[in-house]
């Protein structure tokens, strides 16, 4: 069974980053070898400073599980993670993922992540879970893991189950699902997210967190584009969706155009695609199942390319210029 803390340390930590950081290098480890530096990582981070009880911190799963410790190029233990294999009835699971505070904003922990993930592939292991605090969750949603199920209490924190299909992209089956992998492809963008729908499909770009990825990636200040192709540019209108309020505050961001040719207009499917290997698909634009992934940057080559073509045979929607867009 899993411990409250398996993630602390790294969301808010991790998330935001910067550039040119400092030198460090992640290793796999023998747990024998190195328990007592990762133990000192995890007892700062778990036991100081979030005050989880210390007979939490050790469990009997160490010995079994596989390791990572990222080091500065001078030797000293800066962050540590752990992957548990799979069992009969769980996947394999990433957890005790901690980075010292000196090193919190440095992608740490997105290497250390890396590193894991790595490791169970060459294990053969074709999925991984992690249950991550409330607020890492949008580091993981960066990293291709997609929520699974309710948010959940444990030793007062609250978490979320995640996971990530390693062989392939990750099944989109839940209403939940769709959003956080909508989610995930805005926050992933570095400049430009291109969305293809019939009309702002309800229950999706109305979720509240689909407009707060929206709203963070447009106002982030580098120069962000997001394109909106629709079949439909009335409907959105009529029902007064959240996502033009949005779009009128920010412009400059924002662009609509309504699909007029029928090779366009006959496509069957929708998505959401950004410019760094990020997708969400669906094969059938009525329904939220498909699919996505946060690292295929051919498919999402392939899917922008369609995009561009179908933009250009599109009219700009003018009658949203009294909005203001």
């Amino acid at each position: 069974m899993s411990t409250p803390h398996d993630l602390a340390g790294i969301g808010e930590a991790e998330r935001a980053g910067t550039a040119g950081p400092p030198p460090f290098r992640v290793q796999a480890v023998e747990y024998p070898l190195a328990m007592a530096e990762l133990h000192a990582i995890r007892e700062a981070v778990f036991v100081r400073e979030q005050h989880v009880p210390p007979a939490l911190e050790r469990d009997a799963l160490d010995p079994i599980c596989a390791h990572v410790v990222a080091r500065t190029l001078a030797g000293e233990a800066i962050g540590t993670g752990r992957l548990m294999p799979p069992t009969e009835s769980e996947p394999a699971r990433i957890g005790r993922m901690a980075v010292l505070v000196p090193w919190r904003r440095h992608g740490v922990g997105a290497a250390m992540l890396a590193a894991l993930v790595r490791l169970a592939r060459e294990r053969g292991w074709y999925e991984v879970t992690l249950h991550a605090q409330a607020g890492a969750i949008d580091f993981y949603l960066q990293h291709g893991f997609i929520p699974r199920g309710p948010r959940f209490i444990e030793a007062g924190i609250e978490h979320q189950t995640m996971y990530r299909i390693l062989a392939g992209a990750t099944p989109v089956a839940t209403a939940a699902d769709a959003v956080a992998a909508c989610a995930a492809v805005v926050r992933g963008a570095r400049r430009g997210v291109c969305i293809r729908a019939q009309e702002l499909d309800p229950g999706l770009f109305d979720a509240a967190d689909v407009l707060d990825a929206l709203r963070r990636f447009g106002t982030g200040g580098s120069g962000a584009q997001v394109r909106i192709l629709l079949l439909d540019a009335a409907a959105p209108q009529r029902a007064q969706a959240p996502l033009l309020a949005l779009a009128q505050r920010l412009p400059s961001v924002f662009a609509f155009r309504e699909a007029v040719d029928a090779v366009d207009r006959d496509y069957p499917s929708a998505f959401v695609a950004n410019d760094a290997g990020g997708y969400y698909f669906r094969s059938l634009a009525a329904r939220l199942e498909g699919e996505a992934d946060q690292a295929a940057p051919g498919r999402t080559r392939q899917l922008r390319a369609e995009f561009d073509r179908a933009w250009e045979r599109a009219r700009p929607v003018t009658e949203y210029r009294a909005l203001g867009i």
